[in-house]
């Protein structure tokens, strides 16, 4: 009587404690706190002042970015391809499936807070062994006992049911037969998250899914200029095939003069093979480009996720190269740790590695799980229903580690040593964002400058092959004059378009390195595949 007592006394006093305990497992979670930071953001844009632009040039302006900001370059091709791009890429989708996949990881972390609960049953049949523990009461002495009727035993509950009756346990040289177990019920299960470390958990899931999602918007923006890239060295590449085609038509009308001032004795045979020479030679850049043209067409199908050559139809016909604007948005400052997707990813990885260090350090207190079960257990099928056949158990489990080699302790020092190293990490990003920023901008200025004395060039090469050719045919100049001046303007065309090319290609990596816009619009396919 005296041990049922202290038991009951126990259970008193384990239940009285309850709510304590649970008021104990709400407050703050062991382990450093995260803390949000909006890392180095000057004034205003290293460099704005240093390469500002006249007024009729394409200038930053601190004006709110669009999310779509290949719009900016008003090619309607280029927005229809965009508009496409994030349903058909292969490298979107399978980020969005990673994004999914982390997902689940926080509903699987987040599991742990709640109770689990297992309905179980089962049948066995089973055989005491005759020289086993019951030989230690006097069993298995004598198999020839005879079996007292099961009303015999009644109340005693000294005896097991089986087919030939009761058969007493003790020191009658008895033995028990073969009999039947049937059992089934709930079995519950919970972890009282005392310390925080289940919180922590769900705390570094909930990071891990926010570094999924900036990954899969990094991508997104990669894949954004990427294809605005392409298109722009795809138009690029077909200005320069039309340069290059009329060039050739203007250097037969020079083969074709050379020829009939040979004939007419006016000049050697020598224009005519310098002449020749030199359509040639011109004629020859015409493969090299047209391969040049399919190669980027491939590129663009790629990204698009069809098959090479899909969209040639769709792209072979020449179109402008996308001008710039005169003035780009680029917003502020300020902003640019919130747009770009890698600052954010950085940023979540740190809140990440912070929350794991509080996991680690929960590993070292006790660990609190309060277990229960209530089911019915019979020796016959049909007594299964009954009040009587019930059975349970409630109670608490506490688990303390006491010696783990030093693995507990190895786990927090590498959390830690992680921790730090995201935030190096971070740092490091955001210095790399403004860098980017910096010399986007730069090399965008420059670039227009760089245009413009090209656009004076060819405007001068022009001039000279008209001057040229006239002198030519009044007989006062030397062929070479021609040749070298038609020369040059090609060049200087060529080396017009490609700036051309270059100005609107350094306007997308400026958006890319200023983060794009608010990408939000993600292909709904992976998710499709996710429920499959």
């Amino acid at each position: 009587m005296q041990g049922s007592f202290q038991v009951s006394q126990f259970k008193f006093r384990a239940g009285s404690a309850a709510l304590p305990l649970l008021l104990l497992a709400s407050c703050a979670a062991v382990g450093p706190d995260f803390k949000h930071t909006d890392g180095f953001a000057p004034s205003s844009w290293f460099g704005t002042a240093s390469v500002a632009k006249a007024a009729q040039d394409s200038t930053p302006v601190p004006a709110p970015v669009d999310p779509n900001w290949w719009t900016l370059l008003r090619d309607d091709e280029l927005t229809s391809l965009e508009n496409r791009v994030a349903a058909g890429n292969l490298n979107v989708r399978l980020a969005s499936i990673r994004f999914a996949e982390s997902r689940s990881q926080r509903r699987i972390a987040g599991a742990d807070q709640y109770p689990g609960l297992n309905g179980d049953g089962s049948y066995t049949r089973e055989g005491v062994s005759n020289k086993g523990v019951l030989s230690l009461f006097g069993g298995g002495a004598s198999s020839a006992a005879t079996p007292t009727s099961f009303g015999s035993l009644g109340s005693s509950g000294n005896g097991v049911s089986g087919r030939s009756g009761a058969y007493p346990v003790g020191n009658t040289g008895a033995s028990i037969p073969p009999f039947s177990l049937w059992q089934y019920g709930f079995d519950a299960s919970w972890e009282v998250d005392f310390w925080g470390r289940v919180r922590r958990e769900v705390e570094s899931a909930d990071a891990g899914v926010e570094v999924s999602a900036e990954t899969r918007r990094g991508v997104v923006l990669d894949v954004t200029a990427e294809l605005a890239r392409d298109y722009v060295q795809l138009r690029g590449i077909q200005a320069q095939l039309a340069i290059t085609q009329d060039n050739i038509g203007t250097e037969k009308e020079s083969l074709a003069l050379t020829q009939d001032r040979f004939r007419g004795g006016l000049t050697t045979e020598l224009d005519v093979a310098n002449a020749a020479a030199q359509l040639a030679s011109t004629q020859a850049q015409i493969p090299t480009l047209e391969q040049q043209q399919d190669t980027q067409i491939n590129a663009i199908s790629l990204l698009l996720g069809e098959a090479p050559q899909a969209l040639r139809a769709e792209l072979v016909t020449a179109k402008p190269i996308p001008p710039v604007p005169p003035r780009v948005p680029v917003g502020l400052p300020s902003e640019l740790a919130r747009r770009r997707p890698d600052i954010r990813q950085a940023e979540a990885q740190l809140h990440e590695a912070t929350a794991d260090i509080g996991v680690a350090i929960g590993d070292f207190y006790p660990k609190v799980t309060l277990d229960g079960s209530f089911g019915f257990q019979a020796l016959q099928f049909k007594n299964l229903g009954s009040w009587g056949a019930k059975q349970y158990g409630l109670g608490p489990t506490f688990s303390l580690p006491i010696f783990q080699g030093g693995r507990l302790r190895a786990t927090l020092e590498l959390r830690k040593t992680q921790q730090q190293e995201a935030a190096l990490s971070y740092q490091q990003t955001v210095l790399q964002a403004w860098h980017d920023v910096n010399n986007a901008l730069v090399a965008y200025a420059a670039e227009q400058r760089r245009h413009d004395a090209l656009a004076s060039s060819v405007a001068e090469n022009r001039k000279a092959v008209e001057l040229s050719r006239q002198r030519y045919r009044q007989g006062v100049a030397d062929f070479l004059n021609v040749l070298e001046s038609e020369r040059a303007l090609l060049q200087a065309q060529l080396a017009l378009a490609d700036s051309t090319t270059t100005e609107s290609q350094n306007m997308v990596q400026l958006y890319k390195a200023l983060g794009g816009g608010w990408e939000t619009n993600f292909p709904e396919a992976p998710a499709a595949a996710h429920k499959a």
